[in-house]
């Protein structure tokens, strides 16, 4: 999927995405944008109504999450004026140019309201792939996903291998994965890290605090729920095996269409430890040569600390309640997510940790799923043709 950002004139301002909210109190577009922050620019919006143009003055609403970078995610917020019912594209501007001047037009998703019979009951959305080749790794994400019952997949890429491509090309053709192209790199310097003092930059990560926000709106109206994780982090129920057999079980405790935030457990995936004796796992000595992470070699967990003053954690929101995010946490509705036991389920997060090896603890819960797991990466790679050669 393309998606071309727009640069409004007059300000520092670029423009990813618009969407016809229909929860406020007088009937809006939101655009979603990326602005610099301490800009003070006036926001003119030029609305396409059956085949008229109209104008009314946008208002701002920075997200709070910007992590001192200084572009961040925003909304440009444009009331329908008077004689318009509904709006079908959108431009904005900075200057009180004429219409003329308006040039580029973003078209304006979610035209029709859906609270049941949605496409897909889970929609994972995964940000963002830059200078992305971690196959193995990919491979095993979706393929758990589509175990644990997920119906679709939206990644935001910008940029990756050649063998990436044609992975993602087959899982498009299979119907499992969007791709949404997300060119932030043309527009602005971005930081492989979460603050500046870590990796200098314009924007926060890539740009994934909007990349996610766009996902909540542009599935909206498709999924019952989203999950908002990384390629590296799944989502593991702990006594049943799919999301949508635990759902009823965090609905019963924290009520329906709420927002359930699973905590981080890290799984080191520079430490590499033997399985207890009495746990196997069938053939699979082929991935080796596949490159990137395989997460089964990599069953040992840092152990749960109940003092940690702020552990990481990811949701399973219904994107209809959902105003703007961050990575971590709602940002409007900022209180609504209720916390999941972790006997309940785990965000199970494959990375780099700095832990004692002794002091991991093997959790085998992953092991339901070789089996399955292990069958379904072997198709993937004969299916694609990316199975290595045997020697």
């Amino acid at each position: 999927m393309e998606n071309k950002f727009l640069k409004v004139k007059g300000a520092k301002t670029m423009l990813v995405s618009a969407f016809l909210d229909h929860r406020t109190t007088r009937r809006e577009v939101r655009v979603s944008a990326v602005v610099l922050r301490k800009e003070e620019a006036a926001y003119h919006c030029y609305l396409c109504c059956d085949g008229q143009l109209h104008l009314s003055d946008g208002v701002l609403d920075i997200n709070g999450y910007h992590f001192y970078f200084d572009y961040g995610a925003a909304y440009i917020m444009c009331p329908l004026p008077a004689g318009c019912k509904t709006a079908s594209y959108i431009a904005v501007a900075s200057d009180p140019a004429d219409s003329e001047d308006v040039k580029e037009f973003l078209e304006v998703k979610n035209q029709e309201a859906v609270n049941d019979s949605f496409p897909y009951n889970f929609t994972v959305c995964m940000s963002t792939m830059f200078e992305f080749d971690n196959m193995l790794q990919l491979i095993q994400s979706l393929e758990m996903n589509q175990l644990l019952g997920v119906n679709k997949v939206a990644i935001y890429k910008t940029s990756h291998s050649p063998e990436i491509k044609h992975l993602l090309n087959y899982y498009i053709k299979k119907g499992f994965v969007d791709v949404i192209a997300w060119p932030i790199t043309k527009y602005l310097t971005v930081s492989r890290s979460w603050l500046p003092s870590l990796s200098p930059g314009e924007i926060h990560y890539f740009g994934q605090i909007p990349a996610l926000n766009d996902c909540v709106y542009r599935y909206m109206y498709k999924s019952k729920y989203i999950v908002l994780i990384d390629v590296d982090e799944l989502i593991l129920p702990q006594t049943v095996n799919s999301l949508w057999e635990l759902l009823p079980l965090l609905e019963r405790e924290h009520g329906v269409d709420e927002c359930y935030r699973i905590r981080n457990t890290v799984f080191p995936k520079n430490i590499e430890l033997p399985l207890p004796s009495n746990k196997t796992l069938p053939p699979h000595s082929h991935w080796h040569k596949v490159p990137g992470v395989n997460i089964l070699a990599h069953l040992y967990r840092v152990p749960d600390h109940p003092s940690t003053e702020y552990p990481q954690r990811k949701f399973i929101v219904n994107p209809r309640v959902v105003f703007s995010t961050s990575v971590h946490q709602l940002v409007n509705p900022h209180s609504i997510c209720k916390e999941v036991d972790a006997k309940l389920a785990r965000l199970c997060h494959t990375r780099k940790s700095q832990s004692d090896p002794d002091q991991l603890v093997f959790d085998g819960r992953l092991l339901n799923y070789s089996a399955q797991l292990i069958s379904a990466v072997n198709t993937v790679l004969m299916e694609s043709g990316l199975m290595p050669t045997t020697d």
